[in-house]
């Protein structure tokens, strides 16, 4: 069991975001040391309708696509709405602030200190990585994916 030591915090934009907005936040962030995980989250975007007399043909989504997070390209597969992050300490959130104050000119957003992400393996987590996994890993399982979880190194 991991002990819940490290402080959480969520930035909630007033709206869903671009794939623009989402890069410059991410490199943003992804500069600050204190910052342990980044987890996006939103509304899913399949890369093909997934029901209807359209079935199986493309979905094109202008939300859906490649962004580059430092050296890295990440595939956006949701519309990013909130963004979650496990932080060394709380020394972090005036910097997470700076940022957001810097992307979000044009809507409001709000920081919230708090648990967000799970401390503890889940049954998910076990049967997507196994009973010896990195604490790091934990709750970024999604059951039904094929694919893991994108690891962008920081600084």
């Amino acid at each position: 069991m991991t002990e819940a030591i490290y402080p959480q915090c969520r930035v909630v934009p007033e709206r869903l975001l671009n794939p623009g907005t989402v890069e410059r936040l991410l490199n943003l962030l992804v500069t600050i040391e204190s910052i342990r995980k980044i987890l996006i989250k939103g509304s899913s975007i399949p890369p093909a309708v997934p029901y209807g007399p359209a079935r199986g043909a493309p979905n094109p989504h202008s939300m859906r696509g490649t962004i580059m997070v430092g050296e890295q390209p990440v595939e956006l597969t949701v519309h990013v709405g909130i963004i979650d992050m496990e932080l060394e300490d709380r020394n972090a959130l005036p910097q997470i602030k700076a940022a957001c104050e810097e992307v979000f000119t044009q809507f409001t957003y709000s920081i919230k200190e708090g648990r967000f992400m799970k401390t503890q393996a889940s049954t998910s987590d076990y049967a997507k990585y196994g009973p010896e996994t990195d604490e790091l890993l934990l709750g970024l399982a999604d059951p039904k994916s094929r694919k893991g979880p994108v690891i962008v190194q920081g600084t």
